[in-house]
């Protein structure tokens, strides 16, 4: 069995958005050919949401003296300080308007305060899972197919996630956009996901 994973294609990370990544909306309408393809071969669609509390302790604003961008530390584990971004049941959190979710199974991430959640699997620290492995294994998936935001964070984590998990991934390099916090990171994602096993399409 084969599934799509759409990571995290909320209004927050499009153009506009509380943490907007570059072109960030040229990825829906490749999402939504893949959508449409992997429904019509009878696979699996799921999607990943960035759902924070709103005190979330990668918030620069919880964190005195500390600025969006900035390398920080959070519960013993690196961490990048991000502007508030996919707070639980606002508007930004909510996925992005055109987008053909449909019945696609949601899987959400980043809610515990004290740890971010990049991956679509578990948290930076993978101290929990958010039940996106149970339920592909219950189904008997071992081969995904993975687009979205951002290339160089919960893209790269969530296939990195998937091939330690076993799976087989595809990346579809024309439905994911990064952040780019400095210049080459989404080319070193790239790398990294090819150098683990992960097919770059």
């Amino acid at each position: 069995m084969k599934a799509l994973i759409l990571v995290d294609i909320q209004n927050d990370f499009m153009p506009g958005g509380a943490l907007a990544v570059p072109r960030g909306d040229e990825v829906i309408r490749v999402a939504n050919t893949l959508i449409a393809d992997h429904r019509r071969d009878g696979a699996l669609v799921v999607a990943t949401q960035d759902w924070h509390p709103a005190n979330h302790g990668s918030f620069a604003s919880q964190n005195e003296g500390q600025n969006a961008g900035d390398l920080h530390e959070l519960d013993g584990l690196p961490q990048v300080m991000w502007p508030d971004h996919c707070v639980q049941d606002t508007s930004g959190a909510d996925f992005v308007d055109g987008l053909s979710l449909g019945d696609a199974e949601v899987f959400r991430k980043g809610t515990d305060v004290q740890v971010d959640s990049y991956s679509g699997f578990f948290d930076n620290g993978k101290r929990g899972a958010t039940g996106l492995d149970a339920w592909l294994k219950a189904r008997e998936v071992s081969s995904l197919t993975i687009c979205g935001v951002a290339t160089d964070y919960c893209v790269k984590f969530t296939a990195l996630d998937a091939r330690a998990l076993g799976y087989d991934v595809r990346l579809i390099l024309e439905g994911c956009r990064g952040v780019e916090l400095a210049p080459g990171d989404c080319a070193r994602a790239i790398d990294e996901m090819r150098a683990a096993g992960v097919v770059v399409v």
